[in-house]
């Protein structure tokens, strides 16, 4: 039997107008099926019409010890009428599958939330797991919360019983239960995750049918259970506003991968993406395998070495040649991305962001590679840096990435981080036709006659030519080696290495790149928060609600890292203060510092959990009501003067 605690009356609950916005977090073991779940309720909420967020959270290992702190799995979803850019704060809704999921989580739940808990698995052996000294469920601890408890595990078993599965197999559909409960509580349809088990389990029908079955039990529990005696009602959430067009939902692995075949398609050029596999960037690897139809090779090398050296290999070849992975991957390919630099040649290098140093966090979220990507090679080796701000963007952002690579003839690098790679939201399929295509001809014309070929010879870009090796009468030599100026014959002389390095510099500085704008606000004010990569979401929403109170507070978003927009420097100077809210100690800050000259005071967290929306608005909040907002950090901690970090 269900029991509840802290609950609404009917009265009370009917009287509640209805939310534009929920946020639910799904949390249990990591073999509880938590991201399946997750996924399936996304797909589901994304057929109802809302707009929505996503953000799995999973431990490193592959199977944590069961019922431990440290093996809990969760996937949170913000829905709603309205506009969601970010996973949400505080849920409203936790499903807590065993004591561990509900001690990790139930402190993020907001006051008056309701706790769906699996009172089946709060035993004494998971309760010592989790270090409750007492049972939660019983303590009157959770008195703060609505609480629903109910033994799921035994009639998730009771539910699959006809189909004669063993008692370990039987509780491993007890997510498709709670997926079940979930579905009728936000009045979702179960068509679509029927069918999707049915092909699932196309070569197992006893496991789909056992799983449709529990399924169904969960739904049924909710609509037969007179829960709305405990104030649990449905909650019907009407469909966001959008414009006429095809949707899908896509991560930020699906959209990086869509964004890279269409940019070679645009490019006119066949793609060959060398990879290693990495978390969370091995997902572009799986997704990039299924597009061999467009002319995209993929290759899972042996090291991370191997797979950038084999990309631009493809790429001397006269392919597009492509490459991911995460911070240590990153730093292992980082000769190679000299070498690229050097013979001037187009590469995609790819890099989800992750916890750091060394193998640092694996499955969290960090922005703590801006360093290495703009500073982190040997020799002065400029590279363009672009970085994307959610999963959807991440398309628009490969294509970018693609146009410079290809006209200007060098290496760029796409920052995504782990929340914009797993993270999922509806994506606009785009219409093709409105993309202006910038096809790539390599040099075929032959040298006029008694002239030599020259491989380092510049258009009006600063780019050398890019010929295909055997191309007849075209014969050069490329390399590692310092290159003299046209003939890219190796060269020590001080004066060439000068000239050398000065082109480099000069083809990156001058890539045409489009102005920054101001995202909210305008040119001008009080304070501007400036963000990059995945803080968009949480600065986005923290700034709207600042200035619907009549704050004096704009919003700026870079895309471009390196070279960054002529016209940044200006438009920054044009605001008293600037706030840079990072997932890291502060790296954008300090490029802003050194670039501009201008005084930006960080706000820094490295978690390993993205910025949330109240953290922000605190911070703009602390900023304007500071005395000296120049010396204020994100703790009110005294931070040093300008003149001190640049003397």
């Amino acid at each position: 039997m269900a029991t509840a605690t802290h609950m609404l009356t009917p009265e009370e609950a009917s009287a509640h107008p209805p939310q534009e916005a929920v946020v639910v977090r799904f949390a249990g073991d990591s073999g509880d099926g938590m991201q399946l779940t997750g996924g399936q309720f996304t797909l589901s909420t994304a057929l109802a019409g809302n707009d929505l967020a996503t953000f799995p959270d999973f431990p490193a290992e592959i199977r944590a010890p069961q019922g431990t702190l440290f093996g809990v799995s969760a996937f949170q979803i913000n829905f709603g009428s309205t506009q969601i850019d970010t996973a949400g704060d505080q849920p409203d809704v936790l499903v807590a599958m065993n004591p561990a999921a509900l001690k990790t989580n139930v402190e993020a739940l907001k006051p008056g939330g309701l706790i769906i808990a699996d009172a089946g698995e709060f035993g004494q052996r998971n309760l010592d797991k989790a270090k409750y000294a007492s049972n939660p469920l019983e303590d009157g601890s959770l008195g703060k919360w609505q609480l629903l408890k109910l033994d799921i595990s035994a009639l998730t078993v009771e539910a699959v019983k006809p189909f004669g599965l063993g008692n370990k197999e039987a509780l491993r559909c007890k997510n498709m239960w709670t997926l079940g409960l979930a579905l009728w509580m936000f009045d979702r349809d179960r068509a679509p995750l029927i069918q999707w088990l049915k092909d699932k389990f196309a070569k197992a029908p006893n496991l789909a049918e056992a799983n449709i079955a529990a399924l169904n039990a969960g739904h049924a529990y909710g609509e037969t259970a007179e829960l709305g005696a405990l104030g649990i009602s449905q909650r019907n959430v009407s469909a966001a506003p959008s414009e006429p067009g095809l949707y899908r939902t896509v991560t930020g692995a699906d959209s990086i991968s869509l964004g890279l075949v269409a940019g070679a398609q645009l490019a006119e050029l066949p793609m060959f993406f060398g990879g290693y596999p990495i978390t969370p960037a091995s997902a572009i690897l799986h997704a990039l395998s299924k597009f061999k139809e467009y002319g995209v090779t993929t290759f899972q090398a042996e090291d991370e070495i191997a797979a950038i050296a084999s990309a631009l290999g493809a790429s001397y070849a006269g392919s597009l040649g492509v490459t991911s992975s995460s911070g240590p991957g990153i730093a292992l390919k980082g000769e190679a991305m000299g070498l690229a630099i050097m013979t001037e040649l187009p590469l995609i290098i790819v890099n989800s962001q992750r916890g750091g140093p060394s193998t640092g966090l694996p499955t969290k979220t960090e922005q703590s590679d801006l360093y290495q990507a703009v500073y982190g090679r040997n020799g002065d080796a400029p590279m363009p840096v672009i970085a994307s701000r959610s999963a959807a963007d991440c398309f628009d952002v490969a294509i970018e990435a693609v146009r410079i690579a290809t006209q200007y003839m060098t290496p760029v690098m796409i920052l995504t981080d782990g929340y914009i790679a797993n993270a999922a939201e509806p994506w606009k399929v785009p219409d093709m036709s409105t993309y202006k295509p910038f096809p790539v001809k390599h040099h075929t014309e032959l040298p006029a006659e008694g002239e030599k070929f020259l491989p380092y010879a510049r258009d009006e870009k600063l780019k050398r030519p890019w010929v295909k090796p055997g191309t007849p009468g075209l014969l050069h030599r490329i390399g590692g080696i310092e290159k003299a100026v046209d003939t890219g014959n190796l060269d020590y002389s001080p004066a060439n290495h000068q000239a050398m390095t000065d082109i480099r510099r000069d083809k990156v500085a001058n890539i045409d790149i489009p102005d920054q704008v101001v995202e909210q606000g305008q040119a001008g004010g009080k304070l501007v928060v400036v963000g990059w990569g995945s803080t968009y979401g949480p600065i986005t929403t923290a700034v709207r609600r600042a200035r619907a109170k009549g704050v004096d507070v704009s919003h700026i978003h870079i895309r471009h890292i390196w070279p960054m927009p002529k016209n940044l420097g200006d438009l920054l100077k044009s605001y008293e203060h600037i706030l840079v809210p990072e997932m890291n100690t502060g790296q954008l800050k300090t490029v802003l510092r050194d670039q501009f000259l201008v005084n930006a005071v960080p706000l820094n967290k490295v978690s390993g959990q993205p910025f949330t929306i109240a953290e922000i608005e605190g911070a703009i909040a602390r900023h304007l009501s500071s005395d000296k907002p120049e010396e204020l950090g994100p703790d009110n901690t005294q931070l040093p003067s300008p003149e001190a970090v640049n003397p």
